[in-house]
């Protein structure tokens, strides 16, 4: 721990009196001293300078206006008369940056405070980079170069994927890097074959619109890559890991972030396919039985990165505004209403087509018709399918909320029109069937009661 020493001292203050101040100080807290901090003007006190060369740290100083801009626990009005700052002991350590850990201490002639040092942040240009390369990263479908990327390049491309976070430490993940056409084609097949499925289960307009979108660059690419995850690495102590075994399968994710973020510094663009069944793409791949896959990614150098995603510029979605995603202390307390937030919509959505869904709250429900949404209100979770939202809300209040949130999610799907139908005769359907209504409103989505 890196501590700070603001001191203020009067002049001809004998060291001893300092050194006793600070010395008692320090032994409440755990760390160097690596600055000295104090009012420009007193650098040359000799008390102050032989503190600091004991101490072995720096001397900063600070102006009177810089001190008297600090918000300080115990200002001095005397203080101020006499420096033009309330402080100088409390405001020389918060002008540093440092964090107030031991508050203003006194003698006769001298007082001090003691702040810790938070760590160095990075500098703007490089925190601008960090964010350029975030905002930046695309899911790549197109444009890929018939260029080879390296050995060298790919090598600190997967060294940042392994240098991931994991629970436990336990580095869960494998690269397998696959150049071979042959295995490459047979992926293709299955990635085909399940896009064919996907299309089937759309509605007719959906359809229309996916028919456009381009799903993988498997044969497009000079290399792919599979990243797996062993759930039990690490055997059977993995610290983090006991009460949620999901960790591990978190950990290799992360590690394709790390991957993808560093590939598109080095000017490679990486797409990620998920159209496969885990069991049918291992078989191809002839992974072990305990691994499992978590991406397979398709990697090159790109002609160019879009300045949006594909499903942005092609109208499939749009992006949820951060403030949908944000709440303070508890669920559903945002800096705004939710039906103000769904209102943002109206801007954010898809433009609206002829997308129509009906929306069937609570009840049985037949699934075979391709625009039919369930919301299931059981206490259970139900088993897992697409075609059915759990929404246990444990009061009406939370199903009305509940009903907005889904209405305006669709509407950043380009959902243009809602049917809401009521299935089961309670308070808590009625009220989300109510809250579905006002979301349809707000995101001025064309709606409708079945």
């Amino acid at each position: 721990m890196s501590l700070v020493v603001g001191v203020g001292l009067r002049a001809g203050t004998p060291f001893a009196e300092l050194q006793d101040l600070v010395t008692t100080a320090l032994r409440e807290l755990a760390g160097d001293v690596q600055l000295v901090v104090t009012i420009t003007g007193k650098e040359h006190d000799p008390a102050l300078q032989e503190l600091v060369a004991q101490l072995g740290a720096e001397l900063r100083t600070f102006s009177n206006e810089e001190l008297a801009q600090q918000q300080v626990p115990t200002p001095s009005e005397r203080v101020d008369q006499l420096k033009g700052t309330s402080s100088v002991a409390e405001a020389a350590v918060l002008a540093t940056g440092a964090h107030l850990v031991i508050p203003k201490r006194r003698t006769p002639n001298t007082t001090i405070a003691i702040g810790v040092q938070r760590a160095a942040g990075y500098d703007l240009r490089d925190r601008e980079v960090v964010q350029r390369v975030i905002a930046e990263r695309r899911d790549v479908r197109r444009g890929f170069l018939d260029v080879p990327v390296d050995d060298v390049t790919l090598g600190r491309v997967l060294e940042a994927a392994h240098r991931a976070p994991s629970v436990g430490l336990s580095q869960p993940w494998d690269f397998l890097v696959i150049r071979d056409l042959a295995t490459r084609r047979k992926v293709h097949d299955l990635a085909t074959a399940q896009r064919d499925a996907f299309a089937a289960s759309l509605p007719e307009d959906r359809r229309a619109a996916f028919d456009g979108l381009k799903i993988e660059a498997i044969l497009d690419t000079p290399l792919n890559l599979a990243v797996t995850c062993d759930p039990g690495r690490g055997g059977r102590h993995v610290l983090g890991r006991h009460a949620d075994p999901r960790t591990t399968t978190f950990s290799a994710a992360i590690a394709i972030q790390n991957l993808w973020l560093a590939a598109r510094a080095e000017g490679i663009g990486v797409g990620w396919v998920s159209f496969f069944e885990p069991g049918e793409i291992a078989a191809i791949l002839d992974l072990p039985a305990h691994i499992e896959l978590v991406g397979y990614l398709c990697v090159g150098y790109v002609d160019e990165f879009a300045p949006a995603p594909e499903l942005v510029r092609s109208g499939w979605a749009k992006r949820r505004p951060l403030s949908w995603a944000i709440h303070h202390e508890e669920w559903g307390r945002r800096d705004t209403s939710i039906v103000d937030d769904a209102r943002q919509a109206t801007q954010n959505a898809v433009p609206a087509g002829g997308q129509r869904v009906r929306v069937v709250v609570g009840g049985h429900v037949d699934l075979q018709e391709a625009d039919v949404l369930a919301v299931d209100l059981g206490a259970e979770r139900p088993p897992a399918d697409f075609g059915v939202l759990w929404r246990p809300a444990r009061t009406p209040v939370e199903a009305v909320e509940f009903g907005v949130e889904i209405a305006r999610d669709l509407a950043l799907q380009g959902v243009g029109q809602l049917v809401v139908q009521l299935a089961e005769n309670s308070e808590r359907a009625e009220a989300l069937a109510r809250g579905l209504q006002v979301g349809a409103s707000a995101c001025g989505l064309t709606h409708s009661s079945a």
